[in-house]
């Protein structure tokens, strides 16, 4: 209601005197810099691009790092960040560089470690946003503001792997393509390869970064810096005398090539587009477009909407008590699952169990029988073992009496005879 009568009923009126909130672009000036600000760069390309060269030059400074190898056995992302001071204006800049890209024979997935790293801070951010002691302003933005992605001169047409890892990134931070080493081709064929570029980026929808022209104050070289995309751009930390100044630049056999002469590349057009113009926008965009979209998206996954079934707003309170009672009755719906699968496993086990007790006590009555058949067997032949050895005792017997009565018989005719030889 209170939103309603501003926008409608709002009046203007003139002031009588000075009142002094025209102070206030400078309260919020000396506010920004004493808290200082934060910018990150996601530098994305083939290894020997001259990635690291390029940040060098670009802050005027030597930061810390190594050049990466063609060996790697996958992308990773090697972060870094640094504190910065120019004037009275501090920085704290942070370098992600893609370490491997492009190396492996299968490049299939190689875009993956880079949306899951980009999406990883956006998580972070959201889930600092969702606590409810939050210290956002203490915190460390991780949250990747420009996406540099380095294109290798080749002079013909860009590569499967950039068409498909642009498209993949174009919705998740802001990217500004860059030829590198573009001191590599000659002038004609750089025109050419720009145009080419362009056309192969517009026909396969891959939105890149283009500069604001809604202010009326940078309309006019934001526009004409747009036409100029991709920038052809040269590094170097090397500094050489040319007339009487000491520029950055790179010697050749055949000549020098400055690196901040706008006539050899696009160097100082990025420098001026990326930090002197609109690092503020990138910083905005990266907020209110490519985090916004991943917090939408986030969101309504967990099941959060602004509105309900019949469009009238919906309030967090509610949404969260029907998430809950959801949840709840989810829970309830998978205990009673739980169980009842439970008590079906409980029948299940029993089954088998009498099913192996039955098993047991057929097995054990196999048993049984096969032991009273193997007694009966020994019992039989028991007895008739017995048998034999009484039918043998009694043969054994009569053989000794026949024996005994064989015996007296021969001693009573040795008697007769002997009486009969004395007569």
């Amino acid at each position: 209601l209170v939103r309603g009568l501003i926008g409608e009923g709002c009046r203007t009126v003139p002031l009588a005197g000075h009142v002094g909130f025209d102070s206030l672009p400078d309260q919020l000036v000396n506010k920004s810099v004493s808290q200082g600000f934060c910018f990150n760069i996601l530098c994305v390309g083939e290894t020997g691009l001259g990635k690291s060269t390029l940040m060098d030059t670009l802050f005027n400074t030597k930061f810390e790092g190594e050049p990466a190898t063609h060996t790697q056995p996958g992308v990773q992302l090697r972060s870094n960040t640094y504190d910065l001071q120019e004037s009275n204006v501090g920085l704290k800049l942070t370098i992600v560089s893609t370490v491997g890209f492009g190396d492996q024979i299968n490049k299939e997935d190689s875009y993956k470690p880079i949306v899951e790293f980009i999406d990883a801070q956006f998580e972070a951010y959201l889930q600092e946003e969702l606590k409810i002691r939050r210290v956002l302003h203490t915190y460390h933005d991780s949250r990747i503001h420009a996406c540099l992605y380095f294109i290798a001169p080749t002079g013909h047409s860009l590569k499967s792997l950039d068409l498909v890892t642009m498209k993949k990134l174009d919705s998740k931070v802001n990217i500004i393509p860059i030829i590198a080493k573009s001191d590599a081709i000659s002038k004609s064929e750089l025109t050419k390869f720009k145009i080419k570029i362009t056309s192969e980026l517009v026909s396969n929808g891959v939105q890149i970064y283009q500069f604001p022209t809604d202010d009326e104050s940078v309309a006019e070289i934001n526009g004409t810096m747009n036409a100029h995309l991709p920038f052809a751009v040269i590094g170097s930390t090397e500094e050489l005398k040319i007339g009487n100044k000491m520029m950055k630049a790179r010697q050749y056999p055949w000549g020098t090539v400055q690196v901040e002469n706008e006539a050899h590349c696009d160097f100082v057009k990025l420098r001026e587009m990326l930090i002197r113009v609109n690092m503020e926008d990138l910083r905005e965009q990266t907020h209110t477009r490519h985090y916004e979209l991943y917090r939408r998206c986030k969101l309504e996954e967990m099941g959060f909407k602004d509105t309900d079934p019949d469009s009238k707003p919906f309030s967090l309170q509610e949404t969260y008590e029907a998430k809950r009672n959801e949840f709840l009755g989810e829970l309830q719906k998978k205990e009673e699952e739980m169980r009842q699968m439970f008590v079906q496993r409980v029948k299940e086990k029993e089954a088998e169990l009498k099913e192996a007790e039955k098993e047991l006590h057929e097995k054990f009555d196999r048993l049984k029988k096969l032991h009273q058949d193997e007694k009966k067997k020994l019992e039989d032949k028991k007895k008739s073992l017995d048998d034999e050895v009484n039918a043998f005792k009694q043969r054994k017997t009569a053989a000794e009496l026949l024996q005994s009565q064989g015996s007296q018989a021969g001693g009573s005719q040795t008697l007769k005879r002997d009486k009969e030889k004395k007569k």
